[in-house]
């Protein structure tokens, strides 16, 4: 399986996704970067895109809420290609009745190879990058050969 090279734009389609305990957390960064966050288009998950929306005084495309499948919905948008970069405040000490959602999402996250961050630290690291001011090519496994063989 050969690799290949797909386009992240300077201008970068970003996800954000919080669960309930992690939404202020998300928020208060979300306010934090405001500057930053205002020049790339926004995706979240239902109440944390309307949260968003008043925080960053923009207009976020919005999904359905986690559990009646906004995770999957980003998950989809991943591969095809519609999401470039994933910020998921997730907690892992709350258990969640979509949790399979949760982990499918950053299955592909990982499997798609986007940027993705799960916790408040490491989001601080990917947004003040150099890499979020220019395009970037990002290598993505050719999957070719193994949908043909599981055929």
């Amino acid at each position: 399986m050969a690799p290949t090279s797909l386009p992240i734009q300077k201008v970068k389609n970003i996800a954000l996704v919080a669960h309930d305990h992690k939404k202020k957390d998300l928020i208060e960064w979300a306010q934090w970067n405001k500057p930053v966050l205002q020049s790339h288009n926004i995706y979240a998950t239902g109440t944390t895109g309307r949260l968003l929306e008043d925080v960053l005084e923009m207009r976020i495309t919005k999904f359905q809420s986690g559990p009646l499948g906004g995770d999957q919905q980003i998950g989809a948008f991943i591969t095809e290609g519609k999401i470039d970069f994933l910020i998921f405040f997730w907690d892992p000490l709350e258990p969640q009745p979509h949790d399979p959602d949760v982990k499918a999402l950053l299955r592909i996250a990982l499997v798609w190879n986007i940027p993705t961050a799960c916790n408040r630290a490491t989001a601080d690291f990917l947004i003040s990058s150099m890499l979020m001011e220019k395009p970037y090519q990002r290598i993505v496994q050719d999957f070719t050969d193994y949908q043909q063989r599981r055929i």
